[in-house]
């Protein structure tokens, strides 16, 4: 998690991205080195929204509001299969894009005070950078590294709210998309609806009786 300019964070800094534990073997030893989210503690991954609320805005209702948007946003698979580049930045492309727009939009829809990456950008552009201020012909290095490391796919099932400490960023709260599995209907004592043998709504026994 970067702005994309500075390497500076700030203690009580929020943000929400979604993990991609496929993409470590691949970016974590470029990542070390050359991305300083990484070195802040951050793992692979592509940004939702930075910067999010302070963290003392961060309260119950807060969490409650961001249950209920992410719930309405189903899971989803992400493809990497080719590097991107924004300026002096060398990212990896999640494709599709869209799943991970709407969820910037969405949030940012809830909370108009925290436009992506405070308004600085016009466009969404959603990425996982591996590498920031470095000069072409190390990016062109980096990528002939990558090239016989791709694709690999991750599926994205929740978003996680990361909070600076001072020191290095902490996952606070993980936030599953979509509704959560429907709870089995409770199952009836006896096919026909009824209850214990006996008990209000059993089925009587209509036999009758022998008589001698």
């Amino acid at each position: 998690m970067a702005d994309d300019s500075s390497s500076t964070f700030q203690p009580g800094q929020t943000g929400l991205v979604v993990s991609i534990p496929e993409a470590e073997p691949a970016v974590r030893g470029w990542r070390e080195r050359l991305d300083p989210s990484a070195r802040a503690g951050v793992p692979a991954h592509v940004t939702v929204l930075f910067p999010f609320l302070e963290e003392g805005r961060i309260d119950p209702l807060v969490h409650a509001a961001l249950e209920d948007v992410l719930r309405r946003h189903q899971p989803f698979d992400l493809r990497f299969e080719r590097c991107g580049r924004l300026p002096e930045v060398l990212y990896l492309v999640p494709e599709p894009a869209a799943p991970l727009i709407r969820l910037t939009e969405a949030i940012a829809a809830r909370w108009p005070e925290a436009p992506p990456y405070g308004g600085r950008f016009a466009e969404i552009v959603p990425h996982l950078t591996i590498a920031q201020g470095q000069e072409g012909t190390v990016l062109e290095e980096i990528e002939a590294d990558l090239d016989g490391r791709l694709p690999f796919t991750s599926h994205v099932s929740a978003v996680e709210l990361m909070v600076h400490d001072g020191t290095t960023w902490r996952t606070r709260a993980s936030f599953a998309l979509g509704d959560p599995a429907p709870r089995p209907r409770d199952r009836p004592l006896n096919p026909l609806g009824g209850g214990l043998r006996g008990g209000p709504g059993s089925v009587p026994d209509v036999r009758r009786e022998r008589r001698p």
